[in-house]
C-alpha cells in the first residue's frame, strides 16, 4: 500500500513539474553560494548572490539572462551572464552551460564558461528549491580565477 501512494505522489509531481517547462513559460531566480573553491591560494572567503531570468524557448529548454554580485575578501566582482538550460523532466535534473563577463573593482575583466548540473525541487506548482553544482572556466587566468562550488537557488515560474 505504501508502495502505491508513494508512487501515486511522484506521479503527480512529474505531472505538475511537467507542465512548467513548455514553451512561453518564464521563470525567475534569486540564488546564493557561499561554498565556492578556487584553485587561487590569495582566495580567503567568498560570497555570492545572483539573480536569473529566463524564457523556455522550447519544451524543457530555457535561455536566461544573469545579474550577479560577488564579495571576495576585500573585492567586489559584478557580472552579466547568458546561457541556455535543459531540463531533464523524468528526474529533476538540469543541464546548464553559459558565459559570465565579470568586472572586479580592481579593473580586473574576467570572461567564464559556467557549466553546471543542479536539481529542481518543486515546493508546489509555481516555486522550486534549486540546488546545483558548477565549475566557472576562467577563460583569462585558467589556474588562479577558475573555481568550482554549491548553489541554492529559489525560482519562480509563470
Amino acid at each position: 500500500m505504501k508502495k502505491i501512494i508513494f508512487g501515486m505522489l511522484m506521479a503527480m509531481c512529474t505531472l505538475t513539474a511537467s507542465a512548467q517547462f513548455e514553451a512561453g513559460k518564464s521563470y525567475i531566480n534569486v540564488s546564493t553560494t557561499g561554498m565556492g573553491l578556487s584553485y587561487s591560494k590569495n582566495e580567503k572567503a567568498r560570497f555570492n548572490v545572483a539573480a536569473t531570468g529566463g524564457y523556455f524557448l522550447a519544451q524543457d529548454w530555457m535561455a536566461y539572462g544573469r545579474v550577479n554580485y560577488e564579495h571576495l575578501y576585500q573585492i567586489d566582482n559584478i557580472g552579466l551572464g547568458l546561457g541556455v538550460r535543459y531540463y531533464i523532466e523524468q528526474n529533476g535534473l538540469y543541464l546548464n552551460f553559459g558565459a559570465l563577463y565579470e568586472h572586479l573593482t580592481t579593473s580586473v575583466n574576467n570572461i567564464y564558461l559556467t557549466p553546471e548540473v543542479g536539481y529542481t525541487f518543486f515546493v508546489n506548482q509555481y516555486v522550486t528549491i534549486e540546488p546545483a553544482l558548477f565549475y566557472d572556466l576562467s577563460i583569462n587566468d585558467f589556474s588562479d580565477s577558475s573555481r568550482i562550488g554549491a548553489r541554492l537557488g529559489l525560482g519562480f515560474f509563470f
